[in-house]
């Protein structure tokens, strides 16, 4: 058994190249010997999303917090609030954020496959973004 203890890991700022806005990304587990999988808590503040993106074997989001967009490519945004549980399938590209307005926080659970957990697309442009009916 191993217990992590809150704080034992830093908070991030997410990066660049992977989010638009101010996002915080708190680690909560990484893949290791035993176990493919790896989690998040991310925090995103009002307008703040990721690029759109892919996961080799899937994705699992449960919103803890606020009120956020979810898009899968091809399809119309959702909008999602704590308790939701979103999965995205195998290599289904999408994007997750904040609304316009509100921030939102959520636990992103994802598995490993071959060392990689996402991979990274281009970013949701502001137009794309904006025409979620804001």
């Amino acid at each position: 058994m191993k217990i992590n203890r809150i704080g034992s890991t830093a908070s991030v700022k997410g990066p660049e190249d992977w989010f638009t806005g101010s996002v915080r990304i708190d680690p909560l587990f990484d893949p290791n010997n035993a176990r493919r999988s790896a989690a998040a808590s991310v925090t995103f503040e009002p307008g703040a999303r990721t690029s759109w993106h892919t996961h080799p074997l899937g994705q699992t989001l449960i919103i803890t917090a606020g009120c956020g967009w979810v898009q899968r490519e091809g399809e119309p945004v959702i909008e999602v609030h704590p308790g939701d549980i979103v999965w995205f399938e195998p290599n289904e590209k999408h994007w997750h954020g904040a609304t316009a307005v509100t921030g939102m926080t959520h636990i992103a659970i994802q598995e490993q496959l071959e060392g990689k957990v996402v991979d990274w697309l281009e970013k949701v442009t502001n137009e794309e973004y904006g025409s979620m009916g804001v």
